[in-house]
């Protein structure tokens, strides 16, 4: 599960890059656990890459089961970023957060 990864990445103040719904991504963890319909999920400020939105940059919440390929990467992470909450509604609990 990339619960895992993710919650690494935010403790360690690191980007993590992803491929998601086809696209690889760049983002910027600030909390990872289980949403309100009980599926794995983060949400991420994306910094750079693709988007089915076509928006390459900003807020999204992502479901961990359609990531593939997630690595921390050398780069920091600048989160927390600018509008972020602590205790988002999508969650149901939190694996981690800010």
């Amino acid at each position: 599960m990339w619960i895992d990864t993710a919650c690494r990445a935010l403790r360690d103040g690191k980007c993590l890059e992803l491929s998601y719904d086809g696209f690889s991504r760049i983002v910027e963890v600030h909390a990872a656990g289980i949403s309100n319909d009980n599926q794995a999920i983060m949400l991420a400020y994306q910094v750079r890459g693709g988007s089915k939105s076509n928006e390459p940059v900003g807020w999204k919440i992502m479901h961990l089961n359609e990531a593939l390929n997630a690595r921390l990467t050398d780069e920091d992470s600048n989160a927390p970023r600018r509008g972020y909450k602590r205790g988002h509604k999508a969650f149901r609990s939190f694996n981690c957060q800010l």
